[in-house]
């Protein structure tokens, strides 16, 4: 019997819930094929112990594991990545260029992020990210791809969310991983009208139009469904992109009408607000107020990563 933090997807693909700040708030994917196993994104260290007790569960042996597939390094996708890899004795990661020394020293990661959040705060979420050796690491690129037992993965560059964004497309399931870029799909935010989605622009590199290029090109192979870090896999149905699309459209649009805003920061928070409270209640749903306090940590971080999108452009 499976863990009730692993859910089946089908076809070899699982989700691991990673326990991060909430129940089903952040996965890491299992992909397996012919006895040979990846994932994709790992959690932060917190999560090690569940990604490995999900491999005893399937009988999978560690060393059947070929690849740790971080989409990006923000540590809610790859902070566990390097201690994970030292229960792996087989594995190789494979990272996007931009993030392969944040992987291999995870120093100046972890010490911008604690800058923010504090010590403590660092502790308790996250722990401590290790590196990887450099002997264990590849770079991807655009096109790329990567045999997988009898499957194939292919990584595309996918810039928008942040600039060492990649997303993993697997053929056999037509299914893409898409870390942050296709944005939140939290579980909470289904109803009759399919799921809700919305863009992420946590900071630090947030960048509209490279987000919407990314998206187009996910969305041009037609997938059957997009597995989001946060959270779980997503049928592709014809109302996702543009949904998405007009949002970042959206939240653009509000960061450049409070530029120059007094107190901006507050100001692009309420916005978030509304723009929310008015997203959900036009995707039908009844109870918005109840379901706007799952949305808190987003207003905070996507007034953090417009503010950084603005004063670049300055």
């Amino acid at each position: 019997m499976l863990p009730e933090f692993v859910e089946p997807l089908g076809d070899g693909l699982y989700a691991i819930d990673t326990g991060f700040e909430r129940p089903r708030f952040d996965a890491a994917y299992l992909i397996v094929d012919s006895g040979r196993v990846a994932f994709v994104d790992t959690g932060t260290n917190h999560a090690v112990p569940r990604l490995l007790a999900a491999l005893e569960a399937l009988q999978i042996q560690v060393d059947a594991v070929d690849w740790v597939i971080p989409t990006h390094v923000h540590l809610d996708h790859a902070g566990g990545a390097g201690l994970l890899m030292r229960s792996l004795p087989l594995a190789r990661m494979a990272v996007h260029p931009r993030g392969e020394r944040h992987m291999v020293d995870p120093s100046a990661l972890y010490a911008g992020a604690s800058a923010v959040y504090g010590e403590a705060e660092m502790e308790r979420s996250y722990g401590r990210p290790v590196g990887v050796e450099p002997a264990r690491v590849i770079t991807t690129h655009d096109g790329m791809t990567l045999t997988l037992g009898t499957r194939v993965l292919e990584f595309i560059d996918t810039p928008g969310h942040a600039r060492h964004h990649h997303c993993v497309w697997d053929a056999r399931t037509r299914t893409w991983f898409t870390g942050d870029t296709f944005g939140l799909g939290y579980p909470e935010m289904v109803n009759a009208n399919g799921h809700w989605v919305t863009p992420t622009a946590a900071p630090v590199q947030f960048d509209p139009e490279p987000l919407k290029a990314s998206v187009a090109r996910l969305l041009a192979r037609r997938p059957s469904a997009l597995c989001v870090t946060h959270y779980g896999r997503v049928p592709h149905a014809p109302h996702l992109g543009p949904l998405l699309l007009s949002q970042i459209d959206e939240m653009a649009a509000i960061g450049n009408r409070l530029r120059d805003a007094p107190e901006r920061h507050t100001r692009l928070r309420e916005a978030f607000v509304s723009m929310y409270r008015h997203r959900l209640a036009e995707h039908g749903f009844t109870d918005v107020g109840a379901r706007l306090p799952l949305m808190a940590m987003d207003v905070e971080l996507n007034a953090q990563g417009l503010a950084c999108w603005l004063d670049r452009k300055s």
